[in-house]
């Protein structure tokens, strides 16, 4: 935004404090003049009249505008001027330093840190509220930096499958057409995935989707009779319980996120009678959605890396049902575009408890 020069905020205080130097020393020249020289009696009590004759110039006689007193004037101005110069450095020197680090990270270093010392005040307040945000910032930008570079790894792999498969058919002619088609279609098929989930979780990233009200009860129940084949194929029960939760937000969406959070209790679970539990609770303000799963024993700092994009614990997972790796990632990104909290809670007995905490309609 273009604006015209003006007077820096030091100098407008610098001003101000000598001129408010200057009033209170004329004010207190005038007032020893009234009440010392011209009335001297001790019991005398002023009137509002003797205040509006301090304040009328034609009662100074030429002793208040002497030699002496002009010269201490002047010698007030002085002090309030250089006084008021190093005052105002000294109470601007904190917002200097934001200034400097607003440049710093204008230039591209989000690493850099105010950390200004000293008592609480408003100038520390800011700085404070500045480092929070840089942090947020430094770790939003290093997230969707490994995030580019997983995706890029993980669309570069069909491709590069894609590519070895055609390359093998020219090189041999005799082979099976069929099986060439079959194992294309698949890759194909896990491209178009990872693009899909790709785009959904942009969309909600921005949050571009229309809010209506929402039962999580009826969402938790159409999820369940999704996925009760394939709960079936993998020898996993569904328990279903809980009270109506009624939220707002995109049915789709979180239709969406329970989807995936069934799946993945289904996936990820016993080799052989698994089960998985799916309840939904309200509460004054705010409705909840809880899944439960068995399986293996889950350490915290492994669950705690488990909402990254393409963080799939391949050792628990079933290599005929790999996603692409952006399920709970999604489910984590839904929840906040909702202005909710997730909370992921390693079991004792193994598996994983996932709550999701959204506010309530």
């Amino acid at each position: 935004m273009d604006r015209r020069p003006g007077l820096s905020v030091r100098v407008k205080l610098t001003l101000s404090y000598a001129g408010f130097l200057m009033l209170a020393g004329v004010l207190l020249t005038g007032v020893v003049w009234f009440f010392l020289l011209r009335r001297r009696s001790r019991l005398y009590i002023p009137s509002i009249e003797d205040f509006r004759l301090i304040l009328d110039p034609s009662n100074f006689g030429p002793a208040v505008f002497s030699p002496a007193v002009i010269t201490m004037f002047a010698f007030l101005l002085v002090v309030g001027l250089v006084g008021g110069w190093v005052l105002a450095g000294r109470m601007l020197a904190p917002l200097t330093r934001i200034t400097n680090a607003a440049r710093k990270v204008a230039g591209g270093s989000l690493s850099y840190r105010i950390e200004l010392d000293g008592r609480h005040d408003e100038f520390r307040e800011l700085a404070d509220a500045f480092d929070a945000m840089l942090a947020r910032l430094e770790a939003h930008d290093a997230e969707q930096r490994r995030f580019a570079a997983n995706a890029s790894h993980e669309l570069r792999t069909p491709l590069a499958i894609t590519q070895t498969l055609l390359d093998v058919a020219r090189d041999d002619p005799n082979r099976d057409g069929g099986e060439l088609d079959d194992r294309l279609r698949a890759v194909n098929s896990r491209a178009i995935e990872l693009t899909e989930a790709l785009l959904l979780l942009s969309r909600t990233d921005q949050r571009s989707f229309a809010r209506e009200d929402v039962d999580l009860s009826l969402i938790a129940e159409e999820a369940t009779e999704t996925l009760l084949p394939f709960a079936e194929k993998h020898d996993v029960t569904i328990e279903i319980s809980g009270d109506v939760a009624p939220t707002v937000g995109s049915h789709a969406l979180l239709l969406q996120l329970t989807t995936n959070l069934l799946r993945n209790a289904i996936v990820h679970n016993l080799a052989e009678h698994g089960s998985v539990r799916i309840s939904t609770a309200a509460g004054p303000e705010s409705a909840m959605l809880t899944v439960e799963n068995t399986g293996d024993q889950l350490s915290p700092q492994l669950v705690a890396t488990l909402t990254e994009p393409f963080q799939r614990g391949t050792a628990r997972i079933r290599h005929d049902d790999v996603g692409v790796g952006l399920g709970l990632a999604i489910v984590k990104s839904i929840t906040q575009a909702h202005d909710g909290t997730l909370t992921l809670t390693p079991r004792a007995s193994g598996g994983l408890r996932v709550a999701v905490r959204l506010p309530a309609a």
